[in-house]
């Protein structure tokens, strides 16, 4: 008995320090710091989105990408100073922008609860209201993260997937961060939001199309990208609603209707083609598996406790 109840406090200890013991994250970390902190952040992208709809994919691309390298820690927000390379000039991150808008939003939060907020939550609060606002589920982000006093452009190319990541690839590294094949093919639906560069498909499009891309998109596709010049500005719709968060990118990869050649390739492997078709015949199951598979990759290696730093400038480390 009394082991027993050694455990349990433990486990009651655990619970009320930690929230659901995941690593030191918990739900409502600010919540006396920062009360209002969650809520800035929401109407901060709210009216961002109101002005410019493409901050959505923007914000959201910028959550995983983020996560990607060395995990969920803010280091893409960090410049060129300090001796650093940031990892924004990686041709991996080729069109990510609006990063202006996190550091906006943490300079509310600056004004309000100084030194409090790190740039690594707001980012993957950021990209909740992203999916949240654009129709998408409301995810619970839990929150504790701290700031990383590194970046480099090496690690993002190294660890960043290729535009023409394979299927082999795709589920590799989708099982090194504990996500399941399915929760994987869920999180693929945030090409739902946005566009693609002709850069990134356009090995896809000569001397044919891929015979595994419907002919009239191929056709269309090529019309766009023709001129190699401008393969860096010219781009395509991901899918048919870019600014609604839906369950359509899965509708359209089935009829053959991808860009990238995930897309196509996910739609067709055995491995997960009835994933994409069950989550295109059932729109809250892919909510549910996108939520799953989104929440476990913002909780990939954390800094929390002690670790790393709370910038006050997402820009720059502190010294």
């Amino acid at each position: 008995m009394g082991l027993r109840v050694v455990v349990l406090v433990l486990i009651m200890n655990c619970f009320f320090a930690f929230g659901d013991c995941t690593g030191g994250l918990e739900l409502g970390f600010y919540t006396r710091s920062c009360p209002n902190a969650e809520m800035v952040v929401k109407m901060k992208m709210n009216t961002s989105m109101m002005s410019d709809p493409t901050t959505a994919p923007a914000i959201l691309r910028l959550a995983f990408h983020d996560c990607q390298v060395d995990g969920c820690d803010g280091s893409i927000l960090l410049g060129n100073s300090n001796g650093l390379t940031t990892e924004t000039i990686s041709h991996k991150n080729f069109g990510i922008h609006k990063l202006e808008v996190i550091n906006e939003i943490k300079s509310s939060l600056e004004t309000m609860c100084p030194e409090t907020v790190s740039c690594a939550d707001i980012i993957q609060m950021a990209a909740r209201e992203a999916v949240s606002l654009t129709g998408g589920p409301y995810m619970e982000v839990l929150t504790g993260r701290r700031d990383t006093v590194s970046t480099s452009t090496k690690r993002a190319d190294c660890q960043l997937p290729t535009a023409n990541i394979s299927v082999d690839k795709f589920i590799k590294i989708f099982k090194k961060k504990n996500i399941s094949l399915e929760d994987g093919v869920a999180v693929m639906g945030s090409h739902s939001l946005g566009i693609s560069h002709c850069r990134n498909f356009e090995g896809r499009l000569w001397p044919l199309p891929d015979p595994k891309m419907s002919p009239p998109l191929g056709r269309k596709l090529q019309l766009i990208c023709k001129n190699q010049t401008l393969s860096d500005v010219a781009f395509a719709q991901n899918d048919a609603t870019i600014f609604s968060f839906d369950n359509q990118y899965f509708i359209d990869i089935l009829s053959g209707r991808g860009l990238l050649r995930i897309d196509s390739e996910i739609a067709r492997d055995p491995r997960t083609q009835q994933y994409v078709y069950n989550f295109g015949q059932d729109t809250q199951k892919f909510f549910d598996r996108f939520s799953s598979g989104f929440l476990k990759l913002s909780e990939y290696k954390v800094l929390v406790g002690e670790k790393g730093e709370i910038r006050r400038d997402c820009r720059f480390r502190n010294s």
